[in-house]
């Protein structure tokens, strides 16, 4: 089961199962930028939301900040892992290698099961886009994509592919928060269009094609990432 299934908090419930909840809940707030990069977690208040004691809240922040989410530095709090022009560069220096190689990958080595799976999460990203729901776009698109690195079956693969993807979704945040514009809508419409094309090529384990369509999906972030960061000028008339 992927790290971000739908948990529901059960107040009798034992500590293990609040303690996944919590997890689901902090990925989910940290991607969708509800917790801002560079935030303080609140241990205590962590602790009482989900009625957990510290120490798993603990073991669960370690776990988290091997994965990219949270940084730990001694005797400070955790934070949110930062997020900085410099990231982003970084980011779409080297992301499309490791979404590239996660499709390939993908189409030689997934299941019928894990397909499945990827189709309903594809699901609810078109839901998400209908409904005009960005953090659940941006959870759902963070969910597909990490079930292709699932998909992959590769150890070494993963945890790049699970750091750029927090990233992702947060650069996606940050850019694509205008769903009532015609374009947007157009263009994310694109977007679920490249994944109906990627699941197919998995199902055809056509590995070429999946990477192809990949890096065209990537294409269109990079597009509309910077037509957000350096719009075209107004059209003012000059003179009278």
């Amino acid at each position: 089961m992927s790290e971000y299934a739908d948990n529901t908090l059960n107040e009798a419930g034992p500590a293990p199962d609040r303690k996944t909840t919590l997890g689901t809940a902090l990925r989910r707030r940290i991607l969708t930028m509800q917790l801002a990069p560079g935030s303080v977690l609140d241990e205590v208040a962590l602790s009482e939301e989900f009625g957990l004691s510290r120490p798993p809240v603990r073991e669960l922040m370690r776990q988290m900040a091997g994965e990219g989410y949270i940084e730990l530095e001694p005797n400070r709090p955790a934070r949110v892992t930062s997020l900085s022009y410099e990231s982003l560069r970084e980011y779409f220096l080297f992301a499309p290698m490791v979404y590239i190689a996660a499709a390939k990958l993908a189409a030689e080595n997934r299941t019928q099961a894990e397909l499945e799976e990827l189709k309903r999460m594809q699901g609810n990203f078109r839901t998400a886009i209908d409904n005009l729901d960005v953090e659940g776009r941006v959870f759902f698109n963070d969910q597909f994509h990490h079930q292709i690195g699932e998909m992959a079956h590769n150890a070494y693969l993963l945890p790049s592919l699970r750091r750029c993807l927090i990233d992702h979704a947060r650069i996606g945040k940050i850019f694509y928060q205008h769903p009532n514009s015609q374009k947007m809508q157009r263009d994310l419409e694109i977007a679920a269009d490249q994944h109906d094309a990627i699941i197919d090529a998995l199902e055809r384990r056509d590995a070429a094609e999946a990477a192809e369509i990949t890096l065209a999906h990537i294409d269109l972030s990079r597009r509309n990432m910077a037509m957000y960061a350096a719009p075209e000028g107004l059209d003012v008339p000059f003179g009278t």
